[in-house]
């Protein structure tokens, strides 16, 4: 018996942005839904739009396991995530063991499978997409929560917004310019 897609289900059950008051809970299953639509459709843009070559179905799967581990961790915040080298390299290898362990619930047949998913290269463009993807939902989390009136995502939308303009990736640019008004306003204006 394996307990692995019993554990990635109970990703619903772990809320994201612990530190913050928000108007709209998120839990890390929604959040990563969001980023594996977000995921493919900057893969589609690389490749419609700037030339790229990148497998957009793989880069949505991965990004549906980006934060499988935080099954196992939580989903720690980002100012502590990120509060210095050490720390985040510490939580790094702690989010790697935990994707280690949810692998070995797998029959071994499938468990390379699944390690070039979960552990995918850093270096790779599949994995810089599901990164800015990420930062994208982010984004966007920052926006819904700020034009509901909390005010206490304010700062975050201000750093993810200058953190997104200066990303590398033209499909990122071209996402912000032609898909973020949306998440701006109402149903109504949206028709």
């Amino acid at each position: 018996m394996s307990n692995f897609f019993a554990y990635i289900n109970r990703l619903k059950l772990i809320g994201r942005w612990g530190l913050m008051r928000s108007h709209i809970n998120e839990n890390v299953l929604e959040h990563t839904a969001l980023v594996a639509q977000i995921a493919h459709g900057l893969a589609v843009i690389k490749n419609k739009f700037f030339g790229g070559n990148v497998n957009a179905e793989r880069v949505a799967v991965i990004a549906l396991y980006h934060d499988a581990s935080e099954v196992i961790t939580g989903d720690l915040p980002t100012p502590i995530k990120y509060f210095n080298m050490e720390l985040n390299s510490a939580f790094k290898d702690l989010e790697d063991k935990a994707s280690e362990k949810l692998l070995n619930m797998l029959p071994s047949e499938l468990a390379q499978e699944y390690k070039d998913i979960m552990l995918p290269c850093t270096l790779s463009e599949e994995y810089k997409i599901v990164k800015s993807a990420d930062k994208l939902s982010a984004y966007i989390k920052c926006i819904e929560e700020v034009n509901s009136g909390n005010k206490e995502f304010t700062k975050a939308l201000k750093a993810t917004e200058t953190a997104l303009k200066k990303s590398e990736l033209p499909e990122v640019k071209y996402f912000l310019d032609n898909f973020i008004k949306g998440f701006t306003v109402t149903l109504d204006e949206m028709d």
